[in-house]
């Protein structure tokens, strides 16, 4: 069976002729010869019909250029994402639950590979590490850390001024307004500043990692990589990881210094407390500790934060729905690793610095 002539959206406009045509094919025997090396032109919607007349599957016997098999192979993956959608969304919600709890145990599992790879690499920079990616290193620095200074200072700013005038209504009713330093200090030093600075990093240059190495999939720079032994932890995942590392500590002392100069105005304006009496009664009423405590949660929170956006960046596939909804997945992932990290830090820490 000799296909000839043009199998394209255009030349199969007609539905009743594309209809018939497909059932024509159909009632062909299945080990018949199939050649389509007269075929003018073929794009998916012939394809397709042919797809469909076959019985969703290639004749064994088939005479086919390259390209068009490809146009085959396209369409056989697409049928079998569908399908699996499909079967999945026609389950009961038991089995959506379940496959979202294999999807979560198979994501932890990619999740501890990263992080074990991740160590080999630290110790292969150890060993040899004048031949690491220190420029890589450098402009991550950069991007993630210096660029975030204007909206970590805005928005740390803003929150110790809401934060200071709540906090002084309250405290001006008992006549307790010098506890204004406490809670400002308290709050912000220990919780808020590395929370904050944490939140506003995944948002911003999480989402950021995590797109820069879903185009590298889409444009197949990843794959360019591999084929030229690159390591993808060694250039991509670790420079990211140990940028945020160095750099998260940073953003929480500096959003903390905005947050409590924002509670200092508000509670000189609020409760007339001068600038002076705040510095000097805040190191009493914020012990050294909870200092460390935060800078301690800005490093932790700096790697689970490009450990995530890694991770999810390397998952996305070559395309732009993908690509979209990995970047979505990516920074809702990490704000939720981030609050739970940080639960666990108050339940471990909960008689440190108080």
């Amino acid at each position: 069976m000799q296909l000839r002539g043009d199998w394209t959206a255009l030349a199969l406009s007609d539905c009743h002729r594309a209809r018939a045509l497909r059932n024509e094919l159909h009632t062909i025997a299945a080990d018949a010869h199939w050649s389509l090396a007269s075929l003018a032109r073929l794009d998916h919607i012939g394809a397709q019909l042919m797809w469909q007349a076959w019985g969703g599957k290639l004749p064994e016997k088939l005479e086919a250029n390259e390209a068009q098999r490809r146009v085959f192979t396209r369409i056989a993956g697409l049928r079998r994402e569908n399908w699996k959608k499909h079967m999945v969304d026609r389950f009961n919600p038991v089995t959506l639950f379940g496959a979202s709890i294999l999807s979560m145990f198979s994501q932890l599992g990619n999740g501890v590979t990263m992080l074990g790879q991740l160590a080999f690499d630290l110790l292969r920079l150890a060993r040899a590490p004048q031949r690491g990616p220190w420029r890589e290193i450098s402009a991550n620095i950069y991007n993630v850390g210096y660029k975030a200074l204007g909206i970590t200072a805005l928005v740390g700013f803003l929150i110790g001024i809401v934060l200071s005038y709540l906090s002084a209504n309250q405290l001006r009713t008992f006549g307790a307004s010098i506890f204004i330093v406490n809670i400002l200090g308290m709050a912000v030093i220990r919780e808020l500043g590395p929370v904050l600075a944490a939140i506003l990093i995944a948002g911003r240059s999480g989402s950021a990692i995590t797109a820069q190495i879903g185009v590298m999939r889409v444009t197949e720079e990843l794959d360019a990589m591999r084929v030229m032994g690159i390591s993808h932890g060694f250039r991509l995942i670790m420079p990211r990881v140990i940028a945020l590392a160095i750099a998260m500590p940073l953003l929480v002392a500096w959003t903390d210094v905005l947050a409590l100069t924002g509670g200092m105005l508000a509670a000189h304006l609020q409760l007339d407390i001068s600038a002076a009496f705040f510095l000097r009664a805040l190191p009493d009423a914020v012990p050294v500790a909870n200092l460390w405590m935060g800078l301690g949660k800005g490093v932790v929170f700096g790697i689970l934060i490009a450990l995530t956006a890694c991770h999810f960046g390397l998952r996305i596939e070559p395309n732009t729905r993908s690509l979209g909804e990995g970047t979505t997945a990516s920074v809702v992932t990490s704000i939720t690793v981030v609050i739970v990290a940080d639960a666990i830090f108050a339940i471990l820490f909960k008689d440190i610095g108080l």
